[in-house]
């Protein structure tokens, strides 16, 4: 049986009783027989000869083609796997197995070069990964093609002749001098010219120039080396016919020392020498620098002025770390004959050809302790008291501020304290008005408004002139009463008040005012009120206050008078 022809067989069985004699009774089914598949077919490609064709630029791993080989099985007795088993391009190609379709896909393993190798010939072999022992005598299990890979040509960049360039030039050297050179092709086979350029970006301060169109580098800026040693540019090739294909290269420019720059002390050296220092004890010890950087390192020579070689007060000595020693020749040095001392010092290098500088040491005399502990170099210092340190100075005359501090203080505290107080309108209380929404409780009622409220307590003494208007009219003071804290007159000192507001025209309103919403209740006589009595419609007989005495007999006439007008 041949499962690839035939994968499925239908047999109809039939069942019959009586032994089959006639008369008997029969049943039948079908019965469905399916092959299972066995590898016992190899893999077969389509064709045995494959044509692709790539660009040379094409990026690596890019698939550039499928072959597939057909296998009649099915399941794994169908997978195959793919291998380039010759040709010139095993190391350039590879094939792998697309695991969902069983396909064979080459792919870019190296950089393709048109102009160094225009096509490829391989060899792929497609092979079953499961194979079945009972089938081998049918033959092996495999199968062959022939793949041919043509290169087409691509507008490549241009390619310089070194991935980096390494240029030294001397700090001296002159300008729009040739510092070096830089190669590139166009590797199609146009070939086409090449202009050179400097990225900008890289060399910002346009110290070098480069000709477009041999690649070389030249000075543009005078060069130091003290201030940059190196300096990194960018140099860009661009085909003419196509400036599109640019390629880059970098290149490091290392800037050579020359001895241009003289020794010179370190820093400002500032010696300090005692008074009762002793004869060539050590004052100070100096060093030097020296911007430049010899091969062999810095040595350098220390000397005195020619005039100064027989200096009385100071001599120098070299020490082996490349310093200098300044050594007191005498003791005895006074601040009072001489506080300060210059001694010039000529400072040389070892270089071609040797620079020199001059650098000046000052030294300043100083009273020191027995050890030799600097205390006080100001000649100023020399006639204080025994005893008096700078401490004790600077605390001194803190206390001489701080005094100072207080004594301001006080004097600004004391002017404030002098100025008259300005009374604000909403303190004084003539300008108060007092407002009350019930009714007094009469003449008994001592408690609820206090009347020494109506006096002036400013006013008792003397005249105060109003401050909100300009008085027309002058008028002396007038005398006030005299005050009296206790039974006060009420009567008598209204009457005196209104006659004084009255005669007075700048005299401010003293007088209170009391305003009541309603009247009062449980009043016996009921209700005074004219306003009242007028608009009710009831006739009211006021007979009655005759009965009320004396007091009350003036008011029953006027009542009386107004009843019996009414009834004329």
């Amino acid at each position: 049986m041949d499962r690839e022809a035939k994968e499925e067989y239908f047999v109809v069985i039939q069942a019959k009783d009586m032994g089959g004699h006639m008369g008997g009774l029969s049943g039948t089914t079908t019965v469905t027989i399916t092959l299972t598949d066995v590898n016992d077919n190899p893999p077969k490609f389509a064709q045995s000869l494959y044509h692709f064709s790539v660009m040379e630029d094409v990026a690596l791993g890019e698939p550039i083609g499928r072959v597939k080989a057909n296998d009649l099985d099915i399941g794994e007795n169908a997978k195959s796997s793919y291998d380039i088993i010759e040709g010139d391009g095993v190391d350039i190609f590879e094939i792998t197995t697309d695991a969902q379709t069983q396909d064979g896909i080459i792919r870019v393993r190296k950089p393709l070069d048109f102009e160094t190798k225009k096509s490829y010939t391989l060899k792929v072999e497609a092979a079953n990964i499961h194979i079945d022992p009972r089938f081998l005598s049918g033959g092996p299990f495999k199968d062959t093609a022939t793949v041919k890979i043509v290169v087409e040509d691509a507008d490549e960049p241009p390619v310089f002749s070194s991935p980096t360039y390494l240029l030294e030039v001397h700090e001296n050297a002159a300008l729009n001098s040739v510092l070096g050179q830089v190669t590139a092709h166009d590797p199609d086979v146009s070939s086409s010219p090449i202009r050179f350029s400097i990225d900008r970006h890289t060399d910002l301060e346009r110290q070098f120039n480069i000709n477009a169109e041999d690649g070389k580098i030249t000075l543009a800026t005078p060069l130091d080396r003290e201030t940059s040693t190196w300096h990194n540019i960018t140099i860009v090739a661009t085909e003419t016919r196509n400036h599109s294909q640019v390629s880059r290269v970098p290149v490091a420019i290392k800037v050579l020392d020359v001895n241009d720059n003289a020794p010179e002390f370190a820093s400002e050296h500032e010696a300090f020498l005692c008074e009762n220092g002793k004869p060539g004890q050590v004052i100070q010890i100096v060093s030097a620098i020296d911007k430049d950087d010899p091969k062999n390192g810095h040595y350098f020579l220390y000397s005195l002025l020619p005039e100064m070689v027989n200096n009385p007060n100071f001599t120098i000595k070299k020490n082996e770390d490349n310093t200098l020693s300044i050594l007191a020749k005498h003791g005895g040095f006074s601040r009072q004959k001489q506080e300060l001392y210059l001694l010039p010092i000529i400072i040389s290098d070892s270089g071609t050809p040797p620079l020199s500088s001059t650098s000046t040491l000052t030294i300043r005399v100083c009273g020191c302790s027995s050890d030799g502990t600097v205390q006080s170099c100001n000649v100023e210092a020399y006639v204080l008291p025994i005893g008096l340190s700078m401490g004790a100075l600077i605390a001194i005359l803190a206390c001489i501020i701080l005094l100072l501090v207080i004594v301001v203080l006080f004097v600004t505290l004391r002017r404030h304290k002098n100025e008259p107080l300005i009374i604000k309108d909403d303190e004084d209380v003539r300008e108060n008005i007092i407002r009350y929404d019930d009714e007094g409780g009469g003449e008994e009622d001592t408690e609820a408004f206090d009347i020494a409220t109506l006096q002036n307590p400013d006013g008792i003494n003397g005249f105060l002139p109003r401050k909100d208007i300009k008085p027309d009219l002058q008028f002396m003071p007038r005398q006030g009463l005299a005050p009296v804290p206790n039974g006060v007159d009420v009567d008598e000192f209204i009457n005196v008040r209104l006659h004084e507001a009255d005669n007075d025209p700048t005299a401010p309103p003293y007088d209170s005012i009391q305003i009541y919403g309603y009247e009062g209740k449980g009043s016996a006589a009921g209700s005074l009120s004219s306003l009242e009595s007028s608009t009710s419609d009831s006739d009211q007989n006021f007979d009655y206050l005759s009965e009320w005495g004396p007091r009350f007999k003036r008011l029953g006439e006027l009542y009386s008078v107004g009843e019996s007008d009414k009834e004329t």
